[in-house]
């Protein structure tokens, strides 16, 4: 339900009316904690609503589940439009009564000083709330991040970021450079090849999944990785075995909801036509010069899966003695020439796509809890200060933790601790 008025003070506030923040409303309701959802959108719907026209969802139906609300539409392997998924996380909201306040944005939150129950004073664009536990939950993609190279590209190219992108046909007419081949760029560059554009898809360093695994989907076999690994000794790799901090925000691993569900095979792509590059390097007005190490970048996608969550599907098999047929992936050996540079106007590219994904910006919370690349010091969500955590973060725990599989998983352990703590 949409809250006319605001209060002045709730025990918890929790900032956003997304998947992850109507799951902590959820469980927080079961557990009879009064709480209040912040929400700066009109609508609910969360991010799906920024997404193009003819985006699907990467994982199936059945992970579309929130908590006392599994899926129970009749098409559970298929992979739900943007539309769909926004209208569920609505029906979501109203069957739980979810208390949102809409077009209420948190401009500042700041931890409060003295004695009272209440710790934190969220600002808001429609007057102050104070609320004794926060949980933030507005996910890890914040602002559209388009490299500074942008600035050097000539005026007569159109430039737009995904998140602006909505088809085909809202581009000019000529062929279209796709900057970054995560999920959403490896699946717009097929969108646009598809629709008969030139597309030329610079290629960074990001994984690929195989959409079907030794016979299954294989999203069922993380979530049995998930549900069952650990009764079996087996789990996924944890933010803290990551090499590089950095790579919390490294590209999602891309693979397609669309036609029932396919691989996205780079080298396929460049077989089939689109021009592979390397990651853009520079520019000058029409020149665009890539940099080397295209080779590894193919490479890197190729092992991605094998080396991330084959063994631990292979050994939840293995040691619970499921039955599953071999491994049956098709290889592509197809090697695509290096590129060093492009004239655009002289190829016929029109436009840039920036798939180049998203910055945090948390500069709205007033405290001393973030790292040097602006996300929160955090363990499983909790914050180094009592009372303020984070649900839907990128690896939080791994790397399902930002996917609808992970974000339940997380909220659960944070309502937890929240109705265990006086």
């Amino acid at each position: 339900m949409s809250l006319d008025l605001l209060p002045r003070t709730v025990d918890v506030a929790i900032v956003g009316a997304g998947q992850a923040g109507l799951t902590m409303s959820a469980l927080l309701r079961d557990s009879g904690r009064e709480h209040l959802i912040l929400e700066r959108r009109e609508t609910l719907g969360g991010g799906w609503q920024d997404r193009w026209d003819a985006f699907q969802l990467v994982t199936p139906n059945w992970s579309a589940s929130f908590p006392g609300s599994p899926y129970d539409g009749d098409q559970p392997d298929d992979f739900m439009t943007r539309d769909e998924i926004v209208g569920r996380v609505r029906r979501f909201a109203e069957r739980i009564l979810a208390p949102v306040a809409l077009e209420t944005e948190v401009q500042r939150l700041t931890p409060l000083d003295g004695a009272g129950p209440q710790r934190f004073r969220l600002e808001t664009s429609r007057g102050p709330v104070d609320a004794t536990d926060v949980v933030v939950a507005a996910g890890g993609f914040h602002r559209p991040r388009v490299p500074a190279v942008a600035g050097d590209l000539s005026p007569r190219v159109t430039q737009l970021h995904s998140q602006a992108y909505r088809n085909e046909s809202g581009l000019p007419p000529g062929g279209v450079l796709v900057v970054g081949s995560g999920q959403s760029g490896v699946q717009l560059a097929e969108e646009l090849f598809e629709a008969g554009r030139d597309v030329t898809l610079s290629v960074g360093r990001a994984g690929r999944m195989p959409r079907r695994y030794r016979g299954r989907d294989v999203f069922g076999w993380l979530r049995d990785v998930l549900v069952h690994g650990a009764a079996h000794g087996v789990g996924l790799p944890t933010v803290d075995m990551l090499p590089d901090p950095r790579l919390r925000f490294a590209g999602n691993p891309h693979l397609s909801g669309h036609g029932g569900g396919h691989d996205t095979n780079l080298r396929k792509f460049a077989r089939d036509g689109i021009r592979l590059v390397g990651r853009v390097d520079a520019a000058d007005g029409e020149r665009v010069r890539f940099a080397p190490g295209l080779a590894d970048n193919l490479r890197f996608a190729d092992r991605f899966f094998d080396e991330r969550f084959r063994p631990q599907i292979d050994s939840l098999i293995e040691r619970s003695g499921l039955d599953a047929p071999s491994d049956d992936r098709e290889v592509i050996d197809f090697e695509p020439p290096e590129v060093a540079d492009l004239d655009l106007a002289g190829e016929g590219i029109s436009t840039v796509l920036w798939t180049s994904g998203y910055a945090l910006d948390f500069g709205w919370i007033k405290a001393p809890i973030f790292d040097e690349m602006g996300a929160p010091r955090h363990v499983r969500g909790v914050s180094e200060i009592a009372g303020l955590s984070f649900v839907g973060l990128p690896w939080q725990l791994d790397q399902v933790s930002a996917t609808l599989l992970g974000v339940r998983r997380d909220a659960e352990y944070l309502a937890d601790r929240l109705t265990r703590r006086p």
